[in-house]
């Protein structure tokens, strides 16, 4: 029997590989004869680059401007000519120096200096994984790292953050990285929100940052205001408007407009560096999984993503979990031939959470001997693992 495991991180106890080897090393104690593929993946925000380690990319450093201007140590991955960012490692809430949120004032410099390391490092083709970012200054930091040069009246450099772009006059690209011009940039992001108004950066993501309304109002009028001329500077005139220009505080909008990015889903850019399509070819199961399986995971998130790959390659799927708000009908629906909840066998969060490991490794090993003889007992079983607590 040939078994893929492809799960995302269980936040606040495993990362994706964590959870990969409990789930394995449950498998292998009842099955020693399985082989099994670990395949840790992510929905290209947090645990992005971890999965790109897993696929085999170098694990690069740099130092960064971080959100407030200090530096930050942010790693990235590298692997031939193809570079792995994750944005938050760099320009996200959980680098902010005691974890202080600046709304108008943090920028996604760091971001951009992370891109210019991998084209120094001989990248040309970057995934860019957006996702709990710091700030709402429409990527202008990220651009200004890379050389777009941001004026106010008096010709002076803007500083950091959204709501300097409220005095912007001048956007110059001519010292624009000319290697950007050779490069291929992919969004990774499942945002689709534009880059302004009710459904924006600043009104939907802003309060998330520590905006306040006043502080919403004044950074959407701002990131208009930049919009503006940023698409008059390179003739894009209908990129705010893009889905997923609002993405990562306005990041989205920039990499589309100024660096020609694609924006693609993130579990489909996971998929393709991890090569998990490739592996799921002969497999006879795939296990998938992550913290929490609920409503917003039906909307693409890594689960959801693993198990319409496998569909399309008619390999049934397994899911484990924490736990799931779905009964078993939307489990079913979702693709998942049947659930292993953490939650059912550990109903404390926090032991669950702490012992989460030995906790996979159980039900990797009750998995084991629910397949006695290959995967027609699992395609038979009901969901009697599965819980809505």
């Amino acid at each position: 029997m040939r078994i893929v495991i492809a799960p995302d991180k269980f936040k606040g106890s495993l990362d994706a590989s964590g959870v990969a080897r409990a789930v394995a090393d449950g498998i292998r104690a009842v099955r020693p004869d399985a082989e099994v593929e670990l395949v840790p993946v992510a929905d290209g925000g947090e645990g992005t680059l971890d999965a790109a380690i897993g696929a085999g990319f170098a694990r690069r450093t740099a130092v960064v401007t971080g959100p407030t201007g200090e530096p930050v140590s942010a790693e990235w991955g590298l692997r031939g000519d193809e570079a792995v960012i994750e944005m938050a490692l760099a320009s996200g809430l959980a680098v902010l120096p005691g974890a202080v949120r600046d709304a108008r004032g943090a920028t996604s410099r760091g971001t951009g200096e992370l891109i210019a390391a991998a084209l120094d490092a001989g990248a040309r083709r970057i995934v860019l994984g957006v996702g709990g970012s710091a700030g709402t200054d429409g990527g202008a930091g990220m651009l200004q790292a890379l050389g777009l040069r941001l004026l106010d009246g008096a010709g002076a450099v803007l500083p950091g953050g959204g709501a300097a772009l409220a005095r912007l006059v001048t956007v110059d690209a001519s010292a624009l990285d000319p290697r950007l011009a050779e490069a291929s940039i992919t969004l990774a992001s499942d945002v689709d929100n534009p880059l302004l108004g009710a459904n924006g950066a600043a009104a939907v993501f802003g309060p998330q940052k520590g905006a306040t309304p006043d502080d919403v109002a004044q950074l959407d009028a701002a990131l208009a205001h930049y919009a503006a001329l940023v698409a008059d500077a390179f003739g894009v005139p209908d990129a705010a408007d893009a889905p997923g220009a609002g993405a990562a505080g306005g990041v989205g909008f920039a990499a589309v407009a100024a660096l020609g990015a694609e924006r693609r889903s993130g579990i489909d850019v996971v998929l393709d560096f991890t090569g998990l399509r490739e592996s799921l070819a002969g497999a006879d199961l795939v296990v998938t999984g992550e913290g929490g399986i609920d409503e917003q995971s039906l909307g693409g998130k890594t689960p959801v993503g693993v198990a319409i790959a496998a569909a399309e390659a008619s390999v049934p799927v397994v899911a484990v979990c924490g736990r799931t708000t779905l009964d078993d009908d939307r489990l079913r629906a979702a693709g998942f031939v049947r659930t292993y909840a953490l939650a059912a066998r550990e109903p404390d969060p926090e032991i669950s959470m702490r012992d989460a490991a030995r906790l996979l490794r159980d039900i990797g090993a009750e998995l084991a001997a629910d397949l006695p003889d290959g995967t027609d007992a699992v395609r038979a079983e009901p969901l009697t693992e599965s819980t809505t607590s």
